[in-house]
């Protein structure tokens, strides 16, 4: 496994960590989990070499940081990172036009959920805490400074940063204007290009940690889909892959296809894609099975891409904006 700098927190963390979204289950979210996998899995990236793990309140609703305490009690003498974040208290992702700040992070939210997520993983400390979704419309606002603040002071985290709403990589640059943002959440893919432009420069310049999310676009970047695939209603990619994004999607997909070099897999070339820029501190792919597990942390070995085969994957950029069905 190889390893990155999580930017100015100074961290040793995994360049490939773990997601923990889908192993968390609970209405909203991926349907598949299975919570008596699940521990096999954690540890199993543990033992591989995994020091990286992001998690949610609204994963599973507690469940999936309980799942992540227990694999730091269980795993006691290994340094593991534990990245959480805060629910919008609305519960709208992303925020809509007319939410507040109020409406989303008011202060006292943010430090209630701290205590829970603290509660729920069994930890004094959280090492990143982040704020699930962003509007940098609130960036000058008081309350949530003074609550990071506060919760840096009383050593109750480590780093605090920002998720980064689908397709809107620069809408966090007010926010790190404020000094307070040590990592942005950021979708970054082999469609999803964009944060190349302004947001990894700047990461890079002002040592801004980069954690890439949805490495795979959800799963279609796994190779594994059709055009005739569908999701159980409760899924949320049912939505996502409806009618207005999955034919294109499909059709994408098929044409990155000639570009997998011989004994190598599409999961694998998006993994590298993503690792070939050193503003990426770590990527989170989803694993909720051991193989899962086994293939994408396999990809740590340090071995990059060749400069033609990056250009000719650019060329496979999809630059898209927010929909209703994006979420």
């Amino acid at each position: 496994m190889q390893h990155r700098t999580m930017g100015r927190l100074g961290w040793d963390v995994s360049e490939i960590g773990y997601g923990m979204w889908g192993i968390g289950g609970g209405p909203g979210g991926f349907t598949g989990w299975d919570y008596d996998v699940a521990p096999t899995a954690l540890d199993l990236s543990v033992d591989l070499g995994c020091t990286f793990f992001d998690t949610a309140w609204v994963y599973g609703r507690g469940k999936s940081e309980s799942l992540l305490g227990e694999l730091r009690r269980r795993r006691s003498g290994t340094d593991l990172r534990v990245a959480t974040k805060i629910p919008p208290l609305n519960r709208e992702w992303p925020p809509r036009p007319q939410d507040t700040l109020e409406d989303v992070f008011p202060a006292q939210h943010i430090l209630e959920y701290t205590r829970r997520s603290l509660d729920n993983l069994g930890v004094d400390r959280i090492d990143l805490l982040k704020l699930h979704v962003w509007e940098d419309r609130w960036a000058g606002e008081p309350g949530w400074q003074k609550a990071v603040t506060q919760l840096k002071e009383e050593g109750l985290i480590g780093g605090f940063g920002i998720s980064v709403n689908r397709w809107e990589p620069t809408n966090c640059f007010a926010a790190l204007d404020t000094g307070l943002v040590d990592a942005i959440q950021v979708i970054y893919n082999i469609f999803d290009q964009a944060p190349e432009d302004e947001l990894f420069p700047r990461a890079l310049e002002e040592n801004i940690a980069i954690v890439a999310r949805v490495p795979f676009d959800e799963g279609s970047l796994t190779g594994t889909m059709n055009a005739a695939t569908t999701f159980p209603a409760d899924d949320w990619r049912a939505v996502y892959f409806g009618p207005e994004n999955l034919p294109e999607t499909i059709t994408r997909v098929d044409a990155l296809r000639d570009l997998v070099p011989e004994g190598m897999t599409l999961p694998e070339l998006a993994l590298r894609f993503i690792l070939h820029h050193p503003a990426v501190s770590t990527v989170i792919p989803g694993m909720r099975r051991p193989g899962h597990v086994r293939s994408n942390l396999a990809v740590s070995d340090g071995t990059p891409l060749p400069p033609e085969l990056i250009d000719a994957l650019r060329e496979h950029r999809w630059d898209r904006v927010p929909t209703s069905w994006s979420l």
